[in-house]
C-alpha cells in the first residue's frame, strides 16, 4: 500500500491559500469523542473558518464544526466545541514562539484519516493583504491563459 492509499482526505479549507501565505505545515491529531469520529466519517464537518490558539499551554482548535451524528440516541457531540490538538512537546514549543511573531496564526488546512486516525493538516500561516490577493488572482488567470493556448496549439 502506498502511502497516498492509507490517508483519505475528509475535508479541505480552500479558502486558506488565498487568504494566508503559508509558512510552514504541521500534522496533529485529535482528542474526539465517538460520535465526533462518526460524523467525520460521513463527511459532516467545516474548517473554513477555524483556527487554532494555545489555552493554558495545551493547543486547540476553534470555529470547527463537526455536525451531530445522526444515529446517536442522546449521547451527542456539541458541534461547535473547541477540540485539542495533539503535537510533540517540542512542536508546541516552536508553534508558540512562533505565534508570538507579529501577523502569525495557525490555521487548518485539511482534516484526514490516517490508517484509521483523524489528523489535521495545520499550517503557520501570515494574512495576506488586498494586493497580494489581487497577485494570486493575477497569477491563477496567466497560468489558465497559458494551458488554453497550449491546448489550442496541439
Amino acid at each position: 500500500m502506498t502511502k497516498d492509499e492509507r490517508i483519505k482526505l475528509i475535508c479541505r479549507n480552500r479558502k486558506a491559500y488565498f487568504d494566508y501565505t503559508i509558512d510552514a505545515l504541521y500534522e496533529a491529531g485529535l482528542v474526539l469523542m465517538g460520535t465526533e469520529v462518526k460524523s467525520i466519517r460521513l463527511g459532516k464537518v467545516n474548517i473554513e473558518d477555524s483556527y487554532a490558539r494555545f489555552r493554558n499551554g495545551e493547543l486547540f482548535l476553534y470555529n470547527s464544526h463537526i455536525s451531530p451524528y445522526p444515529y446517536a440516541a442522546g449521547e451527542n457531540h456539541e458541534p461547535d466545541r473547541a477540540r485539542k490538538l495533539l503535537l510533540h512537546n517540542r512542536e508546541l514549543r516552536r508553534l508558540a514562539g512562533k505565534i508570538q511573531e507579529k501577523g502569525f496564526t495557525l490555521i487548518p488546512l485539511r482534516l484526514y484519516f490516517k490508517e484509521q486516525i483523524a489528523k489535521i493538516e495545520l499550517a503557520l500561516a501570515r494574512g495576506k493583504k488586498k494586493v497580494d490577493k489581487r497577485e494570486t488572482i493575477r497569477r491563477r488567470e496567466m497560468k489558465r491563459e497559458m494551458e488554453r493556448a497550449r491546448k489550442r496549439r496541439y
